[in-house]
């Protein structure tokens, strides 16, 4: 069985930083693509970054320069580095492996940007 398990999401003050990791099983990670979406109160979920199983990375603008994404094979995750936080980053941040026709969702992970 597929699961998918973010941790490190939290209450960070604007201009922190904040580590995100999703952690694989029961998939042959280094096959998919991952990516980190997140979802705000009353808005539709976006893509926040992607990284192919090659290991190219694909950003939203919002995020350019601010997030990194990467991930480790050896341990099956993939994380997301956010610096620079703002209060519009706000929002439950979820993972997402893909692969063809699959595709498998984590739970996701709060994140809230507030002094």
């Amino acid at each position: 069985q597929v699961q998918l398990v973010e941790s490190g999401g939290g209450l960070v003050q604007p201009g922190g930083s904040l580590r995100l990791s999703c952690a694989a099983s029961g998939i042959t990670f280094r096959t998919y693509a991952m990516g980190w979406y997140r979802q705000a109160p009353g808005k539709q979920r976006e893509l926040v970054a992607q990284i192919s199983s090659g290991g190219t990375t694909n950003y939203a603008d919002s995020v350019k320069g601010r997030f990194t994404i990467s991930r480790d094979n050896a341990k099956n995750t993939v994380y997301l580095q956010m610096n620079s936080l703002k209060p519009e980053d706000t929002a439950v941040y979820s993972c997402n492996a893909w692969r063809g026709q699959f595709m498998y969702w984590g739970q996701g992970t709060q994140v809230t940007v507030s002094s």
